[in-house]
């Protein structure tokens, strides 16, 4: 399907707006946010907004671009510019994914289900979180030609890890985004003020719940009384009907109860490090790209360990307070990555401006976060494909008021301000 983009979708805006017909969503990404946030509990709001602790981090990355000036030429003749790339055999008709968010049902009911369909109204490639409300499988069927990317979470369990890696290549996933930096949660104020986790209430787990792997895990945990705490009824309701089964079955079975409780034992493993990426490597044929990567060492160390990609992330500032951005980070590994060598980023992309930036500075793609899972909570698939008409439509205007034909021109038109 086509969408307009650039001027054309600038026409249709304008015409829309003589026509008294108001677009789903806000362009500013500020009132964006604040839209969804009236829209949303203060639980799934929290959750998605939270960063780590101060929240420093999320103002780190806001703030990185705003050390960088757009350059203009003038004078190239340039109407259409071609945004259109390939990274990992991955079609990208504009230089961004669909990071992996977890728990997108808090956004929209259908979450991840939802965002399939917005990816294949968009062409815009998702990347599967880990921690998905639907099943890569079932997404998949959404999805159409839409090309794809699978998010690992390196669990306790070889075995679960191993199987989460043979249905993503059975679904058709292009490629496997290792998440490095969540080998425990970060402290998320917000999150803690409101006593929430979304898991517990047998929300996100729908990879796991759908593995063969992880059902025989389940039943072969003993189903004890050790915690003593027990939900309320809205939550007790939510859990019970997270599990792909009927609820009264569920009552009968306790199988969601034994569902989170596997969760929360096998989800992290804390002592993840380099000969777990080894071994990944050697279970799977599919393109390997490291998420979380912020030092230039470590990111020269993927290189040695034959890693196809990485994607330079702090998460959205939601693991650690303080973090270095992932802009800054971003300009240092670049020094020690080859020219065409897959490198992308996420955390603090907010408008297409920053798109330009990073991409000017050294990125092949960036991964869309936070404010599309907020235009799903606002209008779902058709609010987000809105989203991504506006961002695609005002980089490619970009391009074109500075003159670059092609991605590959785009590097060389911006300055640090501060130099």
């Amino acid at each position: 399907m086509s969408i307009p983009i650039g001027r054309d979708r600038q026409r249709e805006v304008y015409l829309n707006g003589f026509a008294g017909l108001k677009s789903k969503i806000p362009f500013n990404a500020n009132e964006l946010e604040q839209l969804a946030k009236s829209k949303l509990s203060k639980n799934a709001f929290g959750y998605i907004a939270t960063g780590a602790g101060s929240n420093q981090g999320i103002q780190n990355n806001l703030d990185a671009f705003a050390k960088y000036a757009i350059i203009p030429r003038m004078l190239n003749g340039n109407a259409e510019p071609d945004m259109s790339s390939t990274i990992l055999n991955t079609k990208l008709p504009y230089p961004f994914l669909f990071a992996p968010i977890g728990v997108l049902g808090l956004a929209h009911p259908k979450g991840d289900l939802e965002l399939a369909k917005s990816s294949k109204l968009s062409s815009v490639p998702m990347i599967h979180s880990n921690q998905a409300s639907y099943s890569m499988e079932v997404c998949r069927d959404a999805l159409g030609n839409t090309d794809s990317w699978f998010q690992l979470y390196f669990s306790k369990s070889k075995e679960l890890v191993e199987s989460l890696v043979f249905r993503a290549a059975e679904s058709g996933n292009k490629a496997i985004v290792l998440t490095l930096d969540t080998t425990s949660l970060g402290w998320r104020n917000m999150d803690l003020e409101n006593g929430y986790l979304p898991f517990l209430r047998g929300l996100g787990i729908a990879q796991y719940t759908s593995d063969p792997v992880f059902q025989k895990l389940m039943r072969n945990a003993p189903l004890t009384n050790a915690n003593k705490k027990f939900p309320g009824l809205i939550d007790l309701i939510t859990l019970f009907k997270s599990y792909p089964d009927s609820f009264f079955n569920n009552l009968k079975t306790k199988n969601p109860v034994k569902a989170v409780r596997t969760f929360l034992d096998v989800f992290s493993r804390p002592e993840l490090n380099w000969n777990d990426v080894i071994w990944l490597r050697s279970i799977t044929k599919l393109p390997i790209l490291l998420k979380g990567i912020l030092h230039p060492d470590d990111a020269s160390k993927a290189l040695d360990f034959g890693i196809d990609g990485i994607i330079v992330s702090n998460h959205g500032g939601r693991q650690v307070d303080h973090v270095i951005s992932t802009l800054d980070s971003l300009v240092e590994i670049k020094k020690v990555v080859p020219e065409n060598y897959p490198l992308l980023m996420d955390s603090g992309i907010r408008k297409a401006a920053d798109v330009f930036i990073a991409l000017a500075l050294g990125a092949k793609a960036v991964c869309l976060g936070r404010p599309y899972a907020y235009a799903l909570s606002i209008g779902g698939k058709d609010a987000v494909v809105e989203y991504v008409q506006n961002m695609a439509s005002e980089l490619k205007i970009t391009m074109s008021l500075l003159g670059c034909k092609r991605l590959e021109e785009i590097p060389g038109h911006v300055m640090n301000k501060s130099l």
